[in-house]
């Protein structure tokens, strides 16, 4: 009897196995390494914002990530020490043997003095962080309307940047601010990259912040096209607040998004970008394990 014989697993056919139906095929198969090639699962990797364990540290995030089976982490460069050096993250890569996919420049308020008050500086700091890791990705934010000069001439500055790397710098959507009933952006040029249909050469898609401004998540994937390289998973309901829930919590089409990126055969990196500061640490770590859950299910589910 072939190893082979028997009942084959759920999503299996007999058809994927064609190829190692010999036995000198089956004998070349490293044993159980190579189901992923049977059964054809996605290439993107599910990678863990260490945004996603805050207030704990950087380092348990990713164990943390490599505990639960997440393909790497994303690092979200904020007032943690181990975020903001190369040599600590480097031992931590060793240490719980996953990669950083990404690196997320520190471009919220909470590090507004984190490595400079120049946005422009971060994000050439954090571009220089992830080819010292080996990461894909930077992820930056359009800039605070307050930070005039870098919001002067944001995209052009991207675009140069670009030039000079091979690190992609997805440019993440946001959300305007609602002050008594009306809407104003406090991000310049604006607070979604893709407006008009022009704009940068690589995207992230944040499903919380979707949720926040009220747009359709749909129809920004659709004018982001295949410039989207980067998905933030997280879930809203619409509220003010940027609420970045479990996906499946909330109203976005978190789902769907998942689908339709499997089906068109997606490679970036599925970052899953939850709060949890205010849970237990049980609770936590059944968010987190939901949440990986959640995108392999689904991103999975057109292949």
């Amino acid at each position: 009897m072939s190893e082979f014989d028997g009942p084959l697993p759920d999503g299996v056919a007999a058809t994927d196995l064609a190829p190692f139906a010999d036995s000198a095929a089956v004998a070349d198969v490293a044993p159980f390494a190579d189901v992923r090639d049977l059964v054809r699962l996605p290439e993107a990797p599910v990678g863990l914002s260490t945004a996603s364990v805050y207030p704990e540290p950087t380092g348990l995030a990713f164990r943390r990530a490599a505990e639960l089976g997440y393909d790497g982490v994303e690092v979200f460069v904020w007032t943690d020490a181990v975020s903001q050096s190369v040599s600590e993250l480097r031992d931590l890569v060793q240490t719980y043997q996953i990669p950083v996919l990404s690196v997320h420049s520190p471009c919220v308020v909470i590090t507004s003095r984190v490595w400079s008050t120049d946005p422009l500086v971060k994000l050439a700091r954090s571009i220089e962080m992830a080819e010292a890791l080996g990461a894909s990705t930077v992820v930056t934010h359009p800039p605070f309307v307050w930070q005039r000069a870098a919001a002067l001439d944001f995209s052009a500055a991207v675009a140069e940047l670009q030039t000079r790397t091979a690190v992609k710098i997805a440019v993440e959507n946001m959300f305007p601010a609602r002050v008594r009933g009306s809407v104003i952006s406090t991000y310049r040029p604006h607070w979604d990259p893709a407006v008009g249909g022009a704009g940068h050469q690589y995207y992230t898609l944040d499903l919380s912040h979707t949720a926040t401004a009220e747009s359709d998540a749909l129809e920004m994937l659709g004018r982001m096209g295949s410039r989207m390289t980067h998905l933030h998973l997280a879930d809203g309901t619409g509220s003010a607040l940027d609420e970045h829930l479990v996906p499946g919590r909330g109203s976005q089409p978190c789902a769907q998004i998942l689908g339709q990126l499997a089906a068109s055969g997606f490679d970036g990196s599925i970052v899953v970008e939850i709060s949890t500061r205010k849970s237990s640490v049980e609770d936590r770590e059944i968010d987190l394990a939901q949440a990986l859950s959640f995108a392999r299910l689904h991103f999975a589910a057109a292949h």
